[in-house]
């Protein structure tokens, strides 16, 4: 009867139905018809999807292009002196980067060898040790570290953090150390050190989430394989899980570095912003950002501006080259994963 027709139709498994959906595609197929809205819709979605990937590459031309044209009067003012001058005179019209470069890189590294060490702890606690119900929570705790804005960190390293370092860490660190050249001199509370300190807080999101999805997509039967041979839980750790999570771990440390390079308001209220190589980590320094955010907007045209945007250009560039270096770094160390994944 039609309507048990109809009753039968209509309990039809899901399992049915799915069936028969793909032998109506597979005959569509076979007939030569696309499926969807066709030929043309495919190429009008290849053709957006190159565009957008073609902008960014002509984005980034343009942005050196521009800055170069508008860098030349210095470049041509000081060509090659100007990477290595320690002079900074606005009066004279005399600029050299070599202050703003040694800031740059000396706070970033030092923040990186006080935050590598604590992300990778989080990560590993996290991925490994961490109860269920702890795991989410604390990982959404030190998430949330990435959201605060970097002025927010900078109003609290004035208040809190510097004077904390000026009365006690950093004296205890001088008058116990003061023997080694990095922790000579005199102790101000804002500098240096305490950049770094605030760069490192900023930076421990970044490298240790994703460290900690980079171990947890370690396969299980490689942990249950080194446990099956009588490691320990640290010993688990070091031979099964970190050597197959290197590759990730080293790109969050050089994601983390291109966000030290690249900090602004922080550093610029917390370094000191004083133009001069000092070799104590605790006296005042300057930053490539920080002297940009400081003095272009006190400054019109001419040679100053020049340097100015040169500076910027030499931080694209080097944030540029850690970007280069991380792929190759990653691409490397994720080859030899693979080869002693692959060893019997």
């Amino acid at each position: 009867m039609p309507h048990l027709a109809r009753l039968s139709k209509a309990r039809r498994s899901p399992i049915t139905k799915t069936k028969s959906i793909t032998a109506n595609l597979r005959r569509s197929l076979h007939r030569g018809i696309r499926p969807g809205r066709g030929r043309l819709g495919d190429s009008l979605f290849a053709a957006a999807a190159f565009l957008a990937a073609a902008g960014i590459i002509a984005l980034m031309a343009l942005m050196v292009y521009k800055l170069m044209q508008q860098a030349m009067p210095a470049v041509e003012a000081f060509g090659a002196g100007f990477v290595t001058s320690t002079e900074w005179d606005p009066v004279n019209n005399n600029f050299g980067a070599l202050p703003f470069i040694y800031g740059t890189v000396i706070s970033s590294l030092l923040a990186l060898l006080m935050a590598v060490p604590l992300s990778l702890g989080i990560a590993i606690y996290l991925s490994q040790f961490a109860p269920s119900w702890l795991r989410s929570p604390l990982g959404l705790v030190v998430e949330l570290l990435a959201a605060i804005p970097s002025v927010v960190y900078g109003l609290w390293g004035i208040f809190v953090l510097a004077p904390f370092l000026g009365k006690t860490v950093e004296p205890f660190i001088s008058g116990h150390l003061g023997g080694i050249p990095v922790f000579r001199g005199p102790v101000y509370g804002v500098g240096l050190f305490a950049a770094s300190v605030v760069l490192a807080i900023m930076i421990i999101p970044t490298i240790s989430a994703i460290s900690r999805e980079t171990m947890r997509n370690v396969s299980r039967d490689q942990k249950e394989a080194a446990q099956a041979l009588g490691a320990t839980p640290w010993e688990t750790v070091k031979m099964a899980v970190l050597p197959l999570a290197r590759p990730g771990i080293i790109g969050a440390v050089i994601l983390g570095l291109g966000r030290a390079l690249g900090e602004t308001m922080a550093v610029t209220m917390l370094i000191g912003n004083s133009p001069k190589i000092s070799a104590s980590i605790f006296a005042p320094a300057y930053s490539i950002a920080s002297v940009i955010a400081s003095e272009f907007a006190e400054v019109t045209e001419g040679r100053h501006m020049a340097a100015l945007i040169e500076m910027a250009l030499i931080l694209l560039v080097i944030t540029l080259a850690l970007n280069l270096l991380a792929r190759l770094l990653v691409q490397k160390t994720g080859s030899r994963a693979t080869k002693a994944k692959a060893r019997p």
